[in-house]
This record gives C-alpha cells, structure tokens and sequence, in this order.
C-alpha cells in the first residue's frame, strides 16, 4: 500500500451508515411521515426507477414533526466511535476531513455538536422546518444527472487541490461516483459489492478499520 504525504490528502467521508450506525433519514419517515407514499418512492428509488432527489423531496414533503420531536430524535443518533479518534488523527495531519452525504446539512451538524465534534467541513442537501414541515433544497444537485440530490463527485473533485491524493470512505448508492473518481476508497456494505472486483478498494466493517490504516499506512 502507497503511503500518502499528510499535507496532499483529502478525506471525504459519506455520512449514514458510514460515521452514524443507522440511516438518519429513515427513523423520521417511519415515524413521522402523514402517510405511507414514502414507501412507495423508497421501493422506486431502491429499484432505480428515479433519483434520490425525487425520493427524498417527495418523502420529506410527507413529514409532519414538531423541533422538539426533531431535536429528541437527533439527539439519539449513533455515532461510530472512532469517526471522532479520525477527525483528530486528521487534524494533527493538518488535514480538514468533509463529510459529502445525501441527508441534510442542519441535521448533520446538530448530530456531530452534541457529539463534541469539530472541524469538519459539510457538503449536504438543506432543509428548515417551519410550521412542522420541512422546507427542503438542493444546491449541490447536478441537474444534467438524475440519480443523486447530492453529485458527491462534483464536491470531491472540487475540493481535491491538484497535486493531492482523494481518499473516500462510504457504504452506500449515492457513494458508487465518487468512489469511481476517488485515488484511494473505504467501501463496506453496497459500496463494496457493488466496486468488486471493478474498482481496487479496502474493505471496512467500522471506522476503526479506516483508523488504523490511515494511522498506520497511508498517511
């Protein structure tokens, strides 16, 4: 395994199921959602008939929640333990890691403060509640592609510096481009059976297996 210089990587990590240990969006539709359409554009989206910007705009447009209902919710959130042990491993390496995820950037950055954690840029779809609904809005969305609310490719390639090595970490669907641009890739879940054998990866079952080879070969 090539060794990177510390100071000529970028580190993007995709965020459910990846740092959380469970889909953040998917305990507010089961709970929260006025109907079962959710359902049905959750089957659509899995089978690959639309994009996730087309399921999650119409699932979250079906949510009917109070802040004090979303605050207790965030606050259960799961974290694996070592995505903080990473963030100060890459900070002593002079290095920002950014999140790059589907969901949206207020819940993403209500879980990671009430977790003590700094430091990481957030590259996410927006969304506001006003009057128990949510107002949802996708800026990093490539118009010309159809599968994701989020191109995470654009945002690591944009953020990558020339010169500099892409490192990703992710599980999921909306993490298969970028990882088919990124130098070096962390897959476990979907990720990794969807890549293999196409795309040289190493496999993770949790973060502490990014840690350690992080800490102990590559950077």
């Amino acid at each position: 395994m090539k060794r990177i210089d510390g100071k000529k990587a970028a580190v993007f990590f995709d965020f459910d199921n990846t740092i959380t240990t469970n889909d953040t969006i998917d305990g507010i539709l089961i709970d929260h959602s006025e109907n079962e359409k959710w359902i049905d554009l959750e089957k659509k989206w899995k089978n690959k008939k639309i994009g996730s910007y087309k399921c999650l705009k119409g699932q979250m447009q079906g949510v009917r929640i109070t802040k004090k209902e979303l605050d207790k919710y965030l606050l259960a959130i799961k974290l694996d333990p070592y995505f903080k042990k990473l963030v100060l491993f890459l900070e002593s390496k002079k290095i920002t890691p950014m999140i790059l995820s589907d969901n949206f950037d207020s819940f993403i950055r209500y879980v990671l403060k009430k977790n003590g954690i700094k430091g990481v840029r957030i590259f996410a779809n927006r969304i506001k509640l006003s009057g128990g609904r949510f107002i949802t809005a996708f800026p990093f969305r490539n118009k010309k592609c159809s599968k994701c609310a989020h191109c995470k490719k654009d945002n690591m390639i944009r953020n990558t510096p020339a010169g500099t090595a892409s490192i990703y970490v992710g599980d999921g669907l909306s993490d298969v481009c970028p990882a088919n641009h990124a130098d070096i890739v962390f897959a476990k879940d979907y990720l990794s059976k969807v890549l293999k054998p196409k795309i040289p990866h190493i496999k993770f079952n949790s973060l502490k297996n990014v840690y350690n080879h992080l800490r102990k070969g590559l950077l």
